[in-house]
């Protein structure tokens, strides 16, 4: 079996993703993909994990997972989303390592299904609108005691990658930028199905819907069913043009209020973490996800 889990990141898409693809959950399962609501299995594997505390799980773990998780249904691939299943946000810098407990957290992950093909899909953020939205969100009081004596310039997915990489040398890895998603989210859904490109699908636009105006969204329905786009190439400029006209400006800006951060700040974090995509595009067995 496929197991997917979509790790996250942090304060990425919101659950979006995962709404998005439950919209299409009886047409998947029609292609052997099961996509179960979150309750199902967020707090059974995590206190699996938990109780486990490293050690291995008995043999019979994975059979009880799965017939909790699928009510005894079969399938061929699984997909479960939670941007908490590496750590909690106020842990993402703990001790001074990003993300830290990835090692631990993506090794039990694994190993709940040892014979089974792992994928992982991560979404990142830019970390000058990332550090600001976990911290803000950690319930943190301090902005240095979030950051555990980390410089925020150094701070680059690129390592999280490679560490991904090391410790499920085995799994599938996909990657995507957060800042391309409305870009890119029809193909999001598709993968993490495991579907092909001419799967029809619901809910392609539906980040669309959340960052761009009534008005804007219905402009752009109209010459979508009037000018079918191509190729994805050209849908993704369509959407570039509508989002650039009709785009909900606090859906799409950030407000960014960290002690000390000045513009400066922001453009090179901005400036580091382009350098840091073209290098993880260019990891090996890295299946980035561009527009």
């Amino acid at each position: 079996m496929q197991i997917v889990y979509h790790i996250g990141a942090n304060c990425t898409d919101q659950d979006r993703l995962l709404k998005s693809v439950l919209k299409n959950a009886e047409t998947f399962a029609q292609l052997g993909v099961k996509v179960p609501g979150p309750g199902k299995y967020r707090s059974l594997i995590r206190e699996t994990i938990q109780s486990l505390d490293g050690k291995e799980p008995a043999p019979d773990t994975r059979e009880i997972l799965l017939d909790a998780i699928l009510d005894d249904d079969q399938c061929d691939r699984l997909v479960m989303s939670n941007s908490r299943f590496m750590c909690v946000h106020k842990r993402v810098l703990e001790n001074g390592i990003f993300y830290g407990l990835a090692e631990q957290k993506l090794r039990g992950l694994a190993n709940l299904f040892p014979k089974d093909e792992i994928e992982i899909f991560l979404g990142m953020r830019n970390p000058a609108t990332f550090i600001p939205a976990i911290f803000g969100d950690s319930a943190i009081d301090s902005f240095s005691d979030f950051m555990h004596g980390t410089d925020p310039l150094d701070l680059r997915w690129s390592d999280l990658v490679t560490r991904i990489r090391t410790i499920l040398p085995h799994a599938s890895l996909t990657v995507w930028c957060n800042e391309d998603t409305p870009l890119i989210w029809a193909r999001l859904i598709r993968e993490l199905a495991g579907v092909d490109a001419l799967t029809k699908i619901t809910g392609g636009f539906d980040l669309l819907s959340a960052i761009m105006s009534a008005d804007g969204m219905r402009a752009f329905v109209t010459y979508i069913k009037a000018n079918p786009p191509q190729t994805e190439q050209q849908k993704r400029r369509i959407i570039a043009a509508f989002l650039e006209k009709y785009a909900l400006e606090e859906e799409v800006e950030d407000e960014i209020d960290i002690p000390g951060w000045t513009q400066d700040t922001l453009s090179q974090l901005t400036a580091n973490y382009e350098e840091d995509i073209y290098r993880i595009e260019r990891v090996e067995g890295v299946n980035f996800i561009g527009p």
